[in-house]
């Protein structure tokens, strides 16, 4: 596929038609995927792959660990300002390429090929790793459910069977087409809410005791093994980025939704905020009514939130709150599988994977990624298959999903803050605090990247070492090598069907 120069000025120019079907063909694609999405259900898919009923309560028992009640609380606090300000600048961004490729396609149209290339490779990763981290998850609660209920024993090849039957669920749920996908998001956003509140509520008018406002906010534990409060800290902010993350499906979303350049936009930072108050009410609700903090760690469920709900509800309560947490994660696993399947679809529209010819396809009768949907979750299995053999596996599932996907956001941020006024933004834009308000996320970026590539436990062993980065490596070996492979066939299209064929970045940028 040739590529063309484009002056210095002319990185975007956004259409004056507010037609999206008119304005992705300017972008380069004809649209094959059904827009039945409003506003609403676009807000919905990232509020639900967000999920604080999923990643706070999944994650629980490492923040116990890893800095204890501070740093959840006041983790989650500063976590949710940074991801704000990462998510106000990928909004930006978005509302100028509403596309289903999302972070890739800006990477690409912003700095040319390779940098689409690479940050396709890495939201896939993070996206996929997404799917194994909310799915695992779920199978970990259920297994939580069923000893609570029956006193069954949760073993590592158990949980992982229940894992494999959720993705199989959720698979069949997402070929049934987006309008099943938007309703059952809609749903989630009031299961979750309703959920915080009655988890919330009950911890906070039914135990006899609580802790003290002085433990839920000072109280620091480590059982790490590393020695500097200030690394074990660090670490400990896995819990609340791990959860901030899957917004981007708002954008992955934008070709089956109604007026994207502007709702999924919104749809973003809606998602981040609301998550943000509901998240921290549940951390603290949690926190408050832990009864014996040793005992929640060495919980027979496997799941500490679980052994709160017991100790501080009684088992009825806590197995129908267990239930409540268990449906939410089961949305938010659906909402991820939604996101992931439009990604391996649009990558593949750009013949950026091997057999893009199949993963391509789109169902007649749906308007459904069919092939897209299976690939997506056969690899979320298989990231998961470590957690048959090592207790520490899940941690690194979730490490996968954030230095996968959380550079991703940060690129096409980068790359419009490189253009200056060379970009043009869409209809929903920051206006001056675009520059401040991007140079942060980029920074936050950074950081939280480096972070989540150390080992989580010393001493470091083949039990407790992180392989998270191990599987960073290998997709961005794999990337590399195949880029040599497939380079003359990939690239973003042209316009599809208009005059503006010089409109692409030159790969000299690069």
């Amino acid at each position: 596929m040739s590529r063309t120069a484009v002056p210095a000025d002319a990185i975007h120019e956004p259409s004056p038609v507010h037609d999206e079907e008119a304005r992705l063909r300017e972008l380069g694609y004809q649209p094959v995927l059904a827009r039945r999405m409003g506003g609403f259900g676009n807000f919905a898919i990232s509020f639900s792959v967000i999920s604080v009923l999923s990643g706070c309560m999944t994650l629980y028992g490492f923040g116990m660990a890893t800095g204890g009640p501070a740093v959840m609380l006041w983790g989650w606090a500063g976590v949710g300002l940074f991801v704000l300000c990462v998510g106000l600048a990928l909004a930006e961004v978005t509302s100028a390429y509403p596309t289903s490729g999302a972070l890739y396609y800006m990477a690409d149209r912003l700095g040319g090929r390779r940098w689409g290339w690479y940050t396709g490779w890495l939201n896939l990763l993070g996206l996929l790793g997404a799917i194994a981290g909310i799915d695992y998850g779920a199978a970990l609660f259920t297994g939580a459910f069923l000893n609570l209920q029956w006193g069954f024993e949760p073993t590592a090849g158990s949980t992982f069977l229940i894992f494999l039957g959720i993705l199989l669920l959720h698979a069949v749920l997402n070929l049934f087409g987006v309008r099943l996908v938007s309703v059952l998001n809609s749903v989630s956003v009031w299961w979750h809410l309703a959920g915080v509140a009655l988890i919330v509520g009950a911890l906070a008018f039914v135990p006899d005791r609580h802790q003290s406002v002085d433990f839920v906010f000072t109280e620091f534990v480590n059982d790490t093994g590393w020695a500097n409060p200030f690394y074990v800290a660090a670490i400990g902010l896995l819990l609340a980025q791990y959860t901030f993350s899957g917004y981007d499906a708002s954008a992955h979303l934008s070709e089956e939704t109604s007026n994207a350049s502007v709702t999924a936009a919104k749809g973003i930072v809606r998602a981040i905020w609301v998550s943000w108050i509901a998240g921290f009410a549940l951390l603290a609700g949690l926190s408050f009514a832990i009864q014996d903090y040793a005992a929640t760690q060495a919980s027979d469920t496997g799941v500490p939130p679980a052994q709160i709900l017991l100790d501080a509800l009684g088992s009825g309560a806590a197995t129908a709150l267990l239930l409540v947490v268990i449906v939410a994660q089961l949305f938010c696993g659906n909402a991820e599988v939604a996101a992931a399947s439009r990604m391996v679809f649009a990558f593949s529209r750009d013949n950026a994977l091997p057999g893009s010819a199949l993963w391509r396809k789109v169902s007649a009768h749906t308007q459904t990624p069919v092939p897209a949907v299976w690939l997506a979750v056969a690899v979320a299995a298989l990231l998961a298959v470590p957690s048959l053999y090592s207790a520490t596996a899940y941690g690194a599932v979730t490490a996968i999903n954030v230095i996968g996907i959380t550079p991703a956001y940060a690129i096409p941020i980068y790359l419009r803050l490189r253009a200056g006024d060379r970009f043009v933004p869409g209809p929903w834009s920051l206006g001056r605090w675009s520059k401040p308000i991007g140079w942060t996320a980029v920074v936050w970026v950074a950081v939280v990247t480096v972070l989540f590539c150390l080992p989580q436990k010393s001493p470091v062993t083949v039990d407790t070492m992180n392989y998270a980065v191990i599987a960073l490596a290998v997709v961005l070996v794999l990337a590399s090598v195949w880029w040599y492979v497939a380079r003359r066939s990939y690239g973003t299209p042209t316009a599809y069907g208009t005059a503006r064929e010089e409109a692409e970045i030159a790969e000299g940028i690069v």
